[in-house]
């Protein structure tokens, strides 16, 4: 399967899987984890408060959608700066730790700015704050015996800076509506309904 067909096989399945479901106290989304960030230190959801965050999973092998969602998501941030929102961290958390480690991660996030953080971890680590999160994930075999690439759901999660689920997004939502609902939906009201951000 060449590169574009492989793209477009990937969309349609991460698509199928994403999860159709809003928090709840009977379901709720996100909560604490303990990860390797891509300088090889022991960090936790704590570590990050003090910032609001946009928390992403993908993998650093991924050939289109990572990279183009993870460089849309620095577009965004820097659109709610423009409007007067707060400064946001991007966290791309690793859903293929076999072979994302730090100094992968390191490389990789270094390609979109320093607001971009990379988190690894062992596979219990990696398959705890997934469950957390609704995150599916499933390694597909692809090319020569033994290679693989990773299925994911690319919902978009934003967290507000004690690390609280505040909502999540699709990835072909508008950037510049995007960027307005993250700046009402950390002052406590977002104007625009949910289902519309899933588009």
């Amino acid at each position: 399967m060449g590169r574009t067909l492989w793209t477009l096989a990937w969309v349609g399945i991460a698509l199928l899987a994403l999860p159709a479901w809003s928090a709840s106290p009977d379901n709720p989304i996100g909560g604490g984890f303990t990860l390797v960030d891509q300088h090889g230190k022991v960090v936790t959801d704590r570590s990050f408060h003090g910032r609001p965050v946009l928390l992403y999973f993908g993998f650093t092998a991924c050939p289109d959608v990572c990279p183009t969602d993870l460089a849309r998501l620095v577009r965004i941030a820097r659109r709610v700066r423009a409007l007067g929102g707060p400064a946001l961290k991007t966290i791309f958390v690793s859903v293929d730790p076999a072979r994302d480690t730090p100094s992968k991660m390191k490389a990789y996030v270094s390609l979109f700015g320093p607001d971009v953080i990379g988190l690894t971890g062992t596979p219990a680590q990696i398959a705890a704050v997934t469950d957390r999160y609704h995150v599916y994930y499933q390694k597909v075999p692809y090319g020569k015996q033994g290679q693989y690439m990773m299925d994911h759901s690319t919902f978009v999660f934003l967290l507000d800076r004690e690390g609280r689920y505040v909502d999540h997004f699709g990835r072909t939502a508008d950037e510049a509506a995007v960027a307005g609902d993250i700046v009402a939906g950390l002052g406590g009201t977002s104007p625009r309904a949910h289902a519309a951000r899933q588009r």
